[in-house]
């Protein structure tokens, strides 16, 4: 299933403790576009109450559209995933991220409480993909966007490297087969896919590789951990000049009068098919709602 048009622009997700007051306020200011409020890894205990409530007010006092409201949650089976749901059922939100996600059931297990908790229907739920359980369920996992609220698959590779002792190196290598995997899970049943984050901060060449081997594996936008990160996702997962100049003379091809009725046209010496005329207008489709934002 390709992307839909209508799916949301998240080229960049920058991830922002729940707990850091100057953060969440900051969100409203950059050029990212989703924020994600981390209730769980970057808040420590004895601050997670505060920080959900911060994090609460923060989507109240609004002002943070049109970027994408996502919050993670900590895991529904430990001490704190419930209470999370329960004070965030009405706050102004797109999605809801949870992590430590490892099969089917556990989707549909989430999709209920939310339901019970009270989430309005247009909440999505993304997971993350960070263990070795989650990789191979993955399709399963990907398949419950038929009957619940699923929207993405977000792929957590630190956690994913300590579960499986992968080793991260500048190239990501070991990792190669994943970022396939979750791409194909995702675009079968119409999903977003959010790459890793990168932890090595400052280092914007290895950032921007990273960012280039996403989109080429066909992410939609790369989960982040500070604000200096945006720019390079936002233009990799962005259609750079040359593929729009050239999906604008495919599709020109296929209006112009002159091959009416072909299945087939030649643009530029190479051969065009209805396939990438359907890309080409895809493609532009999506510069434009970028220029939009």
């Amino acid at each position: 299933m390709p992307v839909s048009a209508d799916m949301p622009i998240v080229r960049s997700a920058l991830s922002m403790p729940g707990s850091n007051a100057r953060a969440l306020e900051k969100a409203r200011g950059l050029a990212c576009d989703c924020v994600i409020f981390d209730l769980e890894d970057a808040v420590a205990a004895e601050s997670k109450a505060e920080a959900r409530q911060m994090v609460a007010q923060t989507l109240a006092q609004g002002g943070l559209e049109p970027r994408h409201r996502v919050v993670r949650i900590n895991p529904l089976d430990g001490a704190w995933g419930t209470d999370d749901l329960r004070a965030l059922s009405r706050s102004p939100l797109d999605a809801i991220l949870v992590p430590k996600v490892v099969s089917a059931e556990d989707v549909k297990a989430i999709s209920g409480a939310m339901a019970t908790a009270g989430f309005a229907s247009h909440v999505s739920l993304w997971v993350m993909v960070e263990t070795a359980a989650s990789v191979l369920a993955l399709e399963r996992i990907a398949r419950m966007a038929r009957i619940t609220p699923l929207g993405a698959l977000v792929l957590g590779a630190n956690d994913l490297s300590k579960d499986t002792g992968m080793i991260r190196t500048p190239g990501r290598e070991a990792l190669v087969p994943v970022l396939s995997q979750c791409v194909m899970a995702a675009r079968a049943h119409g999903l977003l896919a959010i790459d890793s984050v990168l932890n090595a901060i400052g280092e914007d060449e290895r950032l921007r590789a990273e960012c280039r081997q996403g989109r080429q594996f066909g992410f939609d936008g790369k989960m982040l951990i500070h604000p200096s990160q945006i720019e390079a996702a936002n233009e990799a997962f962005a259609p750079g000049e040359d593929e729009l100049a050239e999906a604008r003379a495919i599709v020109a091809a296929f209006d112009d009068p002159a091959n009416a009725g072909k299945a087939v046209v030649t643009v530029n010496g190479q051969m065009a098919e209805e396939l990438h005329r359907d890309e080409a207008r895809a493609l532009i489709a999506r510069a434009e709602a970028i220029a939009a934002r």
